[in-house]
């Protein structure tokens, strides 16, 4: 999953594209990587990021998809929005899934507007907002939290007959790098939860700052910390590099083959 930010502020100044023709260069660069679903999103969700109306992010992002679909008619495409009414309006500019990072937890119509479009919904485990996230990441044990309010938000979905989930464990959302890494040392423990994974580490804080670089020279990082995710299950990797990320792909496949 290709990552293409709609933003002037995501933190990663590299995946922040603007323009018709710059979005669509960059999908069309992802695509030619290996990118099998783009990621289109218009309210960074970095600590501490600034609020954005939901119309300025509506009118970000559906611009983007809609010239998107139109250049590549097979592309699938997940718009990055906790915000029921934006997601709606992307499925219906010609985007495919809704990648939510807040579960359903900032818009209570999130979960019935997934069941009535049955789109496939990427759930996603964080506290709080990007605003106030870090000031909420007091665990007892961060793994059986998060597994936990997975299986409560699965049963909630299965209930408006919602069935194509897939989770993501929300690394750097509302938790400590050591929470993080705690996280995926166990990601093969959500196997019993029966779903597909997605791991969203790339170019992270909890990467550069164990590293001592910043996020500009966190590939190396990215790149190693995918291959672990890999073997231990995960199903998708969202990433700023595809190209990066297909090969870590190829090799693990060739060793686990």
């Amino acid at each position: 999953m290709g990552i293409i930010n709609i933003t002037p502020d995501s933190f990663h100044a590299d995946s922040r594209k603007n323009g018709i023709d710059e979005i669509v260069k960059q999908a069309g660069a992802m695509l030619a990587d290996g990118a099998a679903i783009l990621d289109i999103g218009g309210y960074s969700s970095r600590p501490g990021a600034a609020e954005v109306s939901p119309q300025e992010e509506a009118d970000r992002v559906i611009p983007g998809i809609e010239a998107i679909v139109k250049s590549f008619p097979d592309v699938i495409i997940s718009v990055d929005t906790f915000r029921a009414d934006v997601g709606e309006a992307a499925i219906n500019a010609g985007a495919n899934i809704i990648n939510d990072i807040s579960g359903g937890e900032l818009d209570d119509k999130m979960f019935t507007t997934v069941a009535r479009l049955q789109v496939p919904y990427i759930l996603m485990h964080m506290r709080g907002t990007p605003q106030s996230m870090t000031q909420l990441t007091d665990y007892d044990d961060v793994f059986a939290e998060v597994y936990n309010y997975f299986a409560k938000k699965i049963y909630q979905l299965r209930q408006l007959n919602v069935h194509d989930i897939i989770l993501d464990p929300g690394f750097g959302f509302a938790k400590k790098a050591e929470q993080s890494y705690t996280l995926m040392n166990r990601l093969e423990d959500f196997a019993p939860l029966e779903l597909p994974i997605l791991t969203g580490v790339s170019r992270k804080r909890m990467i550069y700052n164990l590293l001592g670089n910043t996020a500009a020279e966190a590939l190396n990082g990215t790149t190693a910390l995918n291959t672990i995710a890999l073997t231990k299950g995960t199903n998708i990797l969202r990433v700023h590099d595809v190209k990066a990320a297909v090969e870590a792909v190829k090799i693990w496949e060739a060793c686990d083959a």
